[in-house]
């Protein structure tokens, strides 16, 4: 169990660059086979078409190299954590929008632009999942590790975006949905420090978080348990609280277990 007081999650780094080369692969599977009608579809995002998100998901991959590719200032910055980073998101959805759309600009055919992204990755893989390698980054710097599960975060949920958008299935590896379930989570715990609410992700992470009395024997008396997918469309906006009550697919017993004032974690 993670707590936000607790030390920070390490992730290890052969099952991450599996992870990361399974869920590029799934995501790429999944735009192949879309049709121009599919690309034009609203993807669930603001103002943002399905054509826009596979934009988007190109830069993530592309994000990989090119940060591997920059120096690291003289003194390194602060290195900033898989918790701040999640939190700190919604500061730059702006910066994120614009550079989007310019790369979409410069994209013939965004199924073309997926491949090749995918293919330039793969010369970077062991570096990416270096624990002692720092990049740079727009939040200061990041370990070139912990900057890949970030990139797993993002192709899950634009993986889980472009599902629900276009009806085709893409088949999220087990791996990268477990290392995106305990991100998040961890967030959650930053957000929202404290220990009277357990928050149960089964079978990948349970945390407590909100101030509140702390439980120290037998069942906490407020608990909130959902599955994985949820979980991670609840964090990322994709869902909200109420929806997911209403439709069962997520318990809560407690007085104060209520996330939604704590909802989304990312951005």
């Amino acid at each position: 169990m993670t707590s936000a007081g607790r030390r920070a999650r390490s992730y290890d780094p052969a099952r991450t660059r599996a992870a990361l080369v399974a869920q590029v692969g799934a995501v790429r599977v999944a735009v192949r086979s879309l049709t121009d009608e599919q690309l034009g579809l609203p993807s669930g995002l603001p103002g943002w078409d399905v054509r826009l998100l596979v934009a988007h998901i190109v830069r993530q991959i592309d994000a990989v190299r090119l940060l591997l590719g920059e120096p690291v200032p003289d003194p390194v910055p602060p290195v900033t954590g898989l918790s701040v980073w999640a939190v700190s998101t919604a500061a730059i959805a702006d910066r994120l929008d614009a550079s989007t759309r310019e790369t979409a600009a410069r994209i013939t055919d965004v199924k073309d632009a997926l491949d090749a992204a995918a293919e330039r990755i793969e010369p970077f893989l062991d570096e990416a999942v270096r624990a002692d390698r720092i990049v740079p980054h727009v939040f200061g710097a990041m370990r070139a590790l912990d900057m890949t599960v970030t990139r797993l975060v993002e192709l899950v949920v634009h993986g889980d975006d472009l599902a629900r958008a276009t009806g085709v299935e893409v088949v999220h590896d087990r791996q990268a949905v477990a290392a995106v379930t305990r991100l998040l989570a961890d967030a959650l715990a930053v957000k929202a420090p404290g220990n009277s609410v357990e928050v149960r992700i089964p079978p990948y992470a349970a945390v407590q978080c909100v101030e509140g009395p702390r439980h120290t024997r037998g069942t906490p008396p407020n608990v909130v348990e959902t599955d994985p997918l949820t979980w991670i469309r609840l964090a990322t906006g994709r869902t909200d609280w109420k929806t997911a009550l209403h439709a069962a697919a997520v318990s809560a017993s407690g007085e104060r277990a209520d996330l939604g004032p704590y909802l989304p974690v990312l951005g």
